[in-house]
C-alpha cells in the first residue's frame, strides 16, 4: 500500500523527470542570483568579488561598446554601462512582471471558472460566452491601447495624488493589469472544467446535505481538489507573460529608461546592428538569457504537468 499522499506522489514523478528537475536547479539558481545581486556591491563584498559582478547598472562611462572582456563578461552598451549587471536587473525586472502578472491571472482565471463551473446553467453559458469573445479579441493589442490611451491619464492622477517617483512606475502597473487581464481565459476554461466534473461527486453531495454554504463548498472541497491543475497552469502562464512584456518592451511599450527588462535590452541591442559594424554581444546575451529562462519555464510546467496527470505523459 502507498503511504504517499497525491501530492508528494506527484513531487516524486517530477523528481524523476531529469529535464524538468535541472531546469527547476536552473530557475532556483537564477532567482536567487537576481534577488541577492544588489548586495554584491555592498562595501564587504566589494572586495572580495571581480570587478565584473559589482558594477552599476545605470553607471555610465567612456567605454562604449567594449566586447567581453575580464572587467565586463558581458561587454558594454552604447553608454558604456556594464551588461552583465543591465541583464541581471532587466531580468528581475521581466521575471517580477511574468510572476505578477501570472498572479493576477490566477486569480480572476480560477474565481470565474470556478463560479461558472459550479454554477452552471445559464451563468455558466452566459460566463463562458464572455470568454469566447474575449477570445476572438487580439488580446496583445488590447493591452497597447490600453497603455497608450489611458497611460498619461493614470500618470496625473497618480502624480497629484501622491508624488512625481509614484508617476514613474504606471507603466509597470498597466504591464500588471493588462497582461495579467488577457492571459486568465484559459485559466478559467480549465478550472470551469474540472469544477463540472467534481460538483457532482458524492462528497459535494454529502457537504451540502450537511447545510454547507456554496462558498464553503468551492474552497473547502472543489478548489483543493484542482490545485494540481492550477499549479501546472499558473507556471505556463509565467513565460507567456514575460513574453508578452519583452515584446511590449522591444515595441518601447514596456520598461522605459533608466529601468530595463530583457525586452528594452534586446530592443537596444538591434538599434546597435549596422553594415559596418555587430556588436553582437549586446543582442546575444540578453537574448540568451531570455531563451534560456523561458525554456526553463516551459520545461518546469511541462514537467508538473506530467507528475500532477500521469496519464497525459504516456499519451
Amino acid at each position: 500500500m502507498d503511504e504517499h499522499s497525491p501530492f508528494q506522489g506527484a513531487l516524486r514523478r517530477f523528481g524523476r523527470n531529469r529535464i524538468a528537475y535541472a531546469s527547476s536547479v536552473f530557475l532556483l539558481v537564477i532567482v536567487g542570483l537576481l534577488v541577492f545581486w544588489p548586495a554584491f556591491r555592498s562595501p564587504l563584498l566589494l572586495r572580495l568579488l571581480p570587478e565584473a559582478v559589482t558594477q552599476s547598472p545605470i553607471g555610465l562611462s567612456d567605454a562604449q561598446f567594449q566586447p567581453p572582456s575580464k572587467a565586463h563578461w558581458f561587454g558594454t552598451d552604447v553608454h558604456g554601462r556594464d551588461l552583465l549587471t543591465r541583464v541581471i536587473f532587466g531580468a528581475r525586472v521581466s521575471l517580477f512582471v511574468g510572476i505578477v502578472g501570472a498572479s493576477v491571472s490566477l486569480l480572476i482565471g480560477v474565481s470565474w471558472g470556478a463560479v461558472a463551473g459550479y454554477l452552471g446553467g445559464r451563468w455558466d453559458s452566459g460566463m463562458m460566452r464572455f470568454v469566447d469573445i474575449l477570445y476572438s479579441l487580439p488580446s496583445i493589442v488590447f493591452v497597447i491601447v490600453m497603455i497608450t490611451t489611458l497611460e498619461d491619464l493614470f500618470r496625473s492622477w497618480l502624480v497629484g495624488v501622491f508624488s512625481a517617483e509614484a508617476g514613474s512606475y504606471v507603466r509597470m502597473l498597466f504591464l500588471f493589469a493588462g497582461l495579467g487581464a488577457v492571459s486568465w481565459l484559459t485559466m478559467a476554461r480549465i478550472v470551469r472544467g474540472q469544477v463540472l466534473s467534481l460538483r457532482t461527486r458524492s462528497f459535494v453531495d454529502a457537504s451540502r446535505v450537511l447545510g454547507a454554504s456554496h462558498t464553503w463548498i468551492l474552497i473547502r472541497h472543489i478548489l483543493p481538489n484542482v490545485t494540481g491543475v492550477i499549479i501546472v497552469y499558473a507556471t505556463l502562464t509565467v513565460p507567456s507573460i514575460i513574453l508578452y512584456e519583452s515584446f511590449l518592451s522591444y515595441l518601447g511599450l514596456g520598461i522605459q529608461p533608466p529601468q530595463a527588462s530583457l525586452g528594452s535590452l534586446l530592443s537596444e541591442g538591434v538599434a546597435q546592428i549596422n553594415p559596418i559594424r555587430v556588436y553582437w554581444w549586446v543582442i546575444f546575451f540578453p537574448g540568451a538569457f531570455l531563451v534560456a529562462t523561458l525554456m526553463a519555464l516551459n520545461f518546469v510546467g511541462d514537467g508538473l504537468r506530467d507528475a500532477f496527470d500521469p496519464r497525459a505523459g504516456e499519451s
